[in-house]
């Protein structure tokens, strides 16, 4: 399979338009046309993780975290450069998912809240404006005799759903004018001549990642060479998407058992904890990595607990002040659990590609009591 075509299939779980601006996702090193029999799943790139995609023979590397952050003016063999320069040289590819999976639903967020047992949890902050989140309204004109046809096609390309309902729309009959100008080939009428034409206004509802695909399919069923037709954007339908999320939980527990739940699905040996531990938690937060920006947010929301990777002095004072309890697992480890559950996705859609998740990637911080 080409890598071009696995980088599809990522970005149809995960789309790329759900990252924050700062960051730098999607097909990062490499030749989107190189054929690619084995891929491995990371959260970092580092030596250690290239050792071992030589050894297993990947030709792509999959990874959270950028191996690009900014921009470069030299890769060279040796420094900050050297991983890239050694991706290029052996020919291995490199696609990073970072904050989009962070805010795709079913993403890492969501997976740390389902871990808490987070019921119908929100996004903290940090939204983004994601055109696959929008819903559009189409409207049409089409010739009465074609109105079915258009409709029909419109609705196979997956517009007019609405909550359990599908095939959602409205027409109105009017009259449609138009005058054929010279180079015109009209379906209806002939050139230099104004028409009058019975036509039917319709209008449904079309969900943003469907938009190009609907409008696509009304193009080739209607039967005029320039239909006439309208999209509106819809946005107070527009759901929020961003990092974090919050929520009350479906069943209060004390801290220690969410805890061992924590320990459970990430693997996590240590934990950094702010504020009071004896308590029973009924609200909680979670935001994978670094998340203290929205500290403010999960304090202001009166939430008991805060699950995070990493937060700076002055967050965790202010977590402290407030009587929030933080746990903090350390930035990756809050992360590497996702991997397992996103190779199980990538499986059911690249059946010709050997998907493998890294056994050297690992958390940089070794704890220890001194």
């Amino acid at each position: 399979m080409k890598a071009r075509d696995i980088a599809a299939a990522i970005e149809s779980i995960v789309p790329l338009e759900l990252a924050q601006d700062w960051d730098n996702v999607g097909f990062l090193v490499g030749d989107a046309g190189q054929n690619v029999k084995t891929a491995l799943l990371t959260i970092d790139i580092t030596a250690a993780v290239l050792a071992e995609a030589r050894k297993l023979k990947a030709d792509m590397i999959v990874s959270y975290h950028p191996v690009i952050w900014d921009g470069l003016k030299q890769i060279t063999a040796g420094g900050p450069t050297g991983v890239v320069y050694e991706l290029i040289r052996a020919g291995i590819s490199v696609f990073s998912i970072h904050t989009a999976l962070d805010t795709v639903a079913g993403g890492v967020n969501d997976g740390l809240a389902e871990i808490l047992g987070i019921e119908s949890a929100e996004p903290l902050g940090d939204y983004v404006d994601a055109a696959s989140s929008c819903t559009y309204k189409l409207v049409v004109f089409v010739p009465l005799d074609s109105f079915r046809e258009v409709s029909e096609a419109v609705f196979a390309a997956g517009a007019g759903k609405l909550g359990n309902y599908s095939r959602c729309g409205f027409a109105v009959e009017g009259t449609g004018t138009f005058l054929p100008l010279d180079g015109a080939a009209p379906a209806v009428g002939k050139r230099g001549k104004f028409e009058k034409v019975p036509e039917m206004r319709f209008e449904t509802i079309v969900p943003g990642d469907k938009l190009d695909a609907v409008i696509a399919a009304m193009r080739q069923a209607h039967p005029y060479e320039m239909p006439a037709f309208d999209v509106f954007q819809q946005c107070n339908s527009r759901s929020r998407e961003g990092l974090g999320r919050i929520g009350e939980l479906a069943r209060p527990m004390r801290l220690s058992a969410l805890l061992g739940k924590v320990k459970k699905a990430t693997g996590a040996k240590a934990a950094g904890i702010i504020g009071p531990e004896d308590r029973l938690v009924k609200k909680a937060a979670v935001c994978a990595g670094s998340c203290g920006k929205i500290i403010d947010t999960v304090i202001a929301a009166k939430a008991d607990l805060y699950l995070t990777g990493e937060l700076k002095h002055h967050q965790a004072l202010a977590a402290q002040e407030a009587g929030l309890t933080c746990v903090c697992l350390s930035h990756t480890v809050s992360e590497r659990f996702m991997l397992k559950k996103f190779a199980k996705q990538l499986k059911k859609q690249l059946n010709s590609v050997i998907i493998k998740v890294s056994k050297k990637d690992a958390d940089p911080f070794r704890w220890k009591i001194v």
